[in-house]
C-alpha cells in the first residue's frame, strides 16, 4: 500500500482518476521469523485511489468475496468482516481518550482480543488486568467502569438485525461527530452491498475488527476464513485471516501535499494457498516437467531435440543429465521431480523411429488399485511413432486434468 501511495503521487498526473489497479508479488516485513512466517511472502493487492465514496469500499468487500469464491473457497467457509476507525475513534472520544495515544493504543490492541477472551475478559483488561491461560497476569488499561463503558457497547453492538446493530453503533460513540459519521459509513457500504445480493453470510459489520496499521482513516475490512483445521498438536481450530485492509485517505498526501482518498486491500496469497490445500483444492506439490530419459548416451542431441519440441508446444520438459547407466535411477529422478510423463527411446526405438511414453500419474494409481487384469487392461506406458511424440505427450497430460 505505501509504495503504491509513492508511485501514485509520483504519477498522478499521468493516470486516470479514480485509479484502479492491482499487483501481486513478494514482500518483506521487519518482523521476527517464525514457523510458517517468514520476513519474504507474497502478497496479492487491489485499492482504488482517486474517490472518496463509499461505492469504492463496498466494491472492494464483493471483489474480495467473488475472489475467494473463484479460487476455491466455498461460500459458507469464509467471512469479510467490515468496521470503520471513524467508530472506534468516536468511541475513543465519548471515553475522553481521544488525545492519549498510549491509552487509546492500548484500548485498541484491548478490543483486538474481544474473539480469544470474550465480554468478561475485555472488561478485566480495560480496567485492573486478569489472569491468562496460563497463569501469568496481564495489566490492564486502568480505565473506570464508566469509561469503559463506551467500548463495551461498541464490541457487544452487533445484533441479528442490521439496522439495531448501528443503532447499537450509535450508542457507543455517543455525541461523537466523526462516530456518527462512521456509523454513517457503514450504512452505505452495508446498503450498496446489499443491493447487489452480498448478504451478511458473506460480509459482514462487526465492531471487533481492528486493523492494526495507523494509516487507515475509515472503513477496514479483515477477510477471514471459517472452517476448522488441525494444528500441530491435532487440535481443532479455525483457519483464520487471509486477507485486510481498508481506506487510507491520508497516506498519499504525506508524498504530495494533498488530501487524496484511498482505499485497497491485501490478500495473503501464501496463507491463501496453504486454506486451498487443507481444502483439497490444490495438490500439495505442482506437477514437473516431462522427462526424457537417456539409453545412449550418443544420441543426446535426439534426445534434446524431443525437449525442444516439446518446449515449443508449450510443454515443461527435460532431459535426464546424470549418469545414464542405471535406469531405475532415472525413473527415481522423475518421480522426485513430480513428472507426468517420462519418455523412454533406446537404439531398438530410434531404428523403429518410434518412442515409449509412460504415463507416471496413471501407472502409480494402477500400482496401487487395480488388479492383475486391470493392469493388463490400462496400460500406462504407450507406443507411438516420432512424430507422434508431442500429440500423445498433450493428450496424456489433458487426461490427467
Amino acid at each position: 500500500t505505501a509504495p503504491l501511495a509513492r508511485v501514485y503521487a509520483q504519477h498522478r498526473n499521468d493516470l486516470p482518476t479514480p485509479y484502479r489497479r492491482f499487483a501481486m508479488g513478494p514482500v518483506w516485513r521487519n518482523e521476527k521469523p517464525g514457523p510458517g512466517r517468514y520476513r519474504q511472502f507474497y502478497q496479492c493487492d487491489a485499492d482504488t485511489v482517486g474517490t472518496a465514496s463509499m461505492a469504492a469500499d463496498a466494491e472492494i468487500c464483493a471483489m474480495l468475496a467473488d475472489t475467494l469464491e473463484e479460487v476455491g473457497i466455498p461460500r459458507g467457509d469464509y467471512l469479510i468482516r467490515v468496521n470503520n476507525r471513524k467508530v472506534l475513534n468516536g468511541v475513543l472520544e465519548s471515553m475522553g481518550l481521544a488525545d492519549d495515544e498510549a491509552r487509546s493504543a492500548a484500548v485498541m490492541r484491548t478490543i483486538d482480543k474481544f474473539d480469544k477472551v470474550g465480554e468478561a475478559g475485555v472488561r478485566e483488561l480495560l480496567g485492573n488486568g486478569r489472569l491468562d491461560a496460563s497463569g501469568a497476569y496481564i495489566d490492564g488499561v486502568g480505565l473506570t467502569e464508566d469509561q469503559a463503558g463506551p467500548v463495551l457497547t461498541f464490541l457487544t453492538s452487533k445484533a441479528a438485525d442490521m439496522a439495531e446493530t448501528f443503532a447499537n453503533l450509535r450508542r457507543a460513540v455517543g455525541d461523537s461527530t466523526m462516530g456518527q459519521e462512521g456509523v454513517a459509513e457503514l450504512e452505505q457500504i452495508a446498503d450498496l452491498l446489499a443491493a447487489q445480493g452480498y448478504g451478511p453470510d458473506r460480509i459482514l459489520i462487526d465492531p471487533s475488527v481492528v486493523r492494526g496499521l495507523g494509516y487507515y482513516t475509515g472503513p477496514v475490512f479483515e477477510a477471514e476464513l471459517t472452517f476448522d483445521i488441525l494444528d500441530e498438536k491435532g487440535r481443532k481450530r479455525q483457519f483464520g485471516s487471509v486477507a485486510g485492509g481498508g481506506r487510507y485517505d491520508d497516506l498519499v498526501k504525506r508524498f504530495t501535499g494533498q488530501a487524496v482518498p484511498a482505499t485497497g486491500i491485501s490478500i495473503g496469497v501464501d496463507r491463501l494457498l496453504a486454506a486451498l490445500r487443507e481444502k483439497g483444492r490444490i495438490g500439495t506439490a505442482a506437477t514437473g516437467p516431462v522427462v526424457v530419459t537417456v539409453m545412449d548416451r550418443d544420441r543426446m542431441a535426439d534426445y534434446q531435440a524431443m525437449v525442444g519440441e516439446l518446449r515449443r508446444a508449450g510443454i515443461r520438459a527435460e532431459v535426464y543429465l546424470g549418469n545414464p547407466k542405471n535406469f531405475g535411477n532415472q525413473m527415481k529422478y522423475a518421480d522426485r521431480r513430480g513428472s507426468p510423463v517420462a519418455i523412454i527411446a533406446g537404439s531398438n526405438e530410434f531404428e523403429a523411429d518410434i518412442v515409449q511414453i509412460k504415463d507416471l500419474i496413471l501407472g502409480a494409481k494402477i500400482a496401487e488399485n487395480a488388479t492383475l487384469e486391470e493392469w493388463k487392461e490400462r496400460p500406462s506406458q504407450f507406443e507411438v511413432p516420432r512424430d507422434q511424440l508431442v500429440a500423445k505427450v498433450r493428450d496424456i497430460l489433458n487426461g490427467q486434468g
